[in-house]
């Protein structure tokens, strides 16, 4: 595959270099194709180590591919987006999906040490990141965890894994466990980092709750409400008032980079399909219960450990190998990085 395509070739009907200039404007790209396989893979455009000084706000900064030495960088076609990712080592295939509001670069404490043992994957979810920002579709299907879900089952396939293992913070989370029931026969184990399951979240709203997690009722109002209030503030303010003070100044950068009007609107999409079509599919869903080996870290932040989420996730999954809590904060991946290794490669075990 070579790493300088002709920008004038079609790709769905749109040049290499028409798309390129669509995904830099955050347009929508949609495609007809079927989706990709392993024998056909769909990449669009991949980065090379001249491409992050000569285009920063396309792939970012060379310090931050830097963290992940030996990765590939690029954007790769499902059925209905663009998914930007990167991907590196050898061994097991290791499916790795962040949260709100991050993207893939969430785990640059752990990825260069686990591409040593898997062949790590780390997509930007649609709607985020440098992922390409489909239309909602009715009452916004296209920002469901199924949707997000069945990119990665496209992400994976194309790269030549019918299973793999899989972990996911935050809205990755959700997007794992919706993953795990439509596609139970693609994950071998399962890790969720610090989330609850969206239907039992919805259906057990108190005044705590509404307080601290303000933000899932807020991004669900109407479109474009929200997004012009997110809009409205400086990305670096925002962010640092959303738990990003503490980071790698790099690893900060590249979250303001990345939190464009394009991304806010992603990630309020998917906090919409959040309280419509994915609060219907999980109704519908409730009484099912994912089967593979499931391993759940819980966030104490700084709290005596709570049995609050092991609880909830045993009405949810028949194989809760271990539920084990970690004293960080909920982006548990980088608080405690080494101690996500850890769990992680005992655990992601054939």
């Amino acid at each position: 595959m070579s790493t300088h395509p002709r920008s004038d070739r079609k790709e769905g009907g749109l040049s290499r270099r028409g798309l390129v200039q669509a995904l830099a404007a955050g347009a929508t790209v949609v495609s007809a194709a079927t989706p990709a396989s392993a024998q056909q893979m769909s990449v669009l455009a991949e980065a090379t180590s001249a491409d992050y000084a000569r285009d920063p706000t396309r792939w970012g900064s060379p310090e931050v591919a830097a963290m992940f030495p030996g990765f590939k960088h690029l954007d790769m076609r499902t059925n209905d987006a663009v998914i930007r990712l990167r991907h590196g080592g050898s061994g097991p295939p290791l499916l790795l999906l962040h949260g709100n509001p991050r993207n893939h670069v969430t785990w640059y404490g752990v990825a260069a040490r686990l591409a040593e043992h898997y062949h790590v994957v780390l997509p930007d979810l649609r709607g985020y990141g440098d992922s390409s920002l489909p239309e909602p579709g009715a009452n916004h299907v296209n920002y469901s965890f199924r949707a997000m879900a069945q990119d990665m089952v496209e992400v994976m396939e194309s790269l030549g894994h019918q299973r793999f293992f899989l972990a996911g913070n935050d809205r990755g989370a959700r997007t794992s466990h919706r993953l795990c029931l439509d596609h139970p026969d693609r994950v071998m184990k399962l890790c969720l980092l610090d989330g609850l399951p969206n239907y039992h979240v919805w259906t057990h709203v108190d005044k705590k709750w509404a307080i601290n997690d303000w933000h899932w009722s807020f991004m669900a109002q109407p479109e474009p409400f929200p997004e012009t209030l997110m809009s409205a503030v400086p990305a670096d303010w925002f962010l640092r008032n959303r738990g990003g003070g503490k980071l790698p100044k790099v690893v900060f950068d590249e979250y303001v980079r990345c939190f464009t009007k394009k991304t806010i609107t992603g990630s309020c999409r998917d906090y919409r399909a959040g309280a419509t079509y994915d609060f219907e599919m999980d109704t519908a869903d409730k009484d099912r219960k994912i089967g593979m080996p499931f391993l759940l870290l819980v966030a104490t932040r700084g709290e005596a450990p709570s049995e609050e989420l092991p609880t909830v996730w045993r009405a949810f999954a028949s194989n809760l190998v271990d539920a084990q809590p970690l004293q960080t904060g909920h982006h548990m991946q980088e608080d405690a990085p080494d101690q996500v290794y850890d769990r992680f490669v005992k655990f992601f075990t054939l």
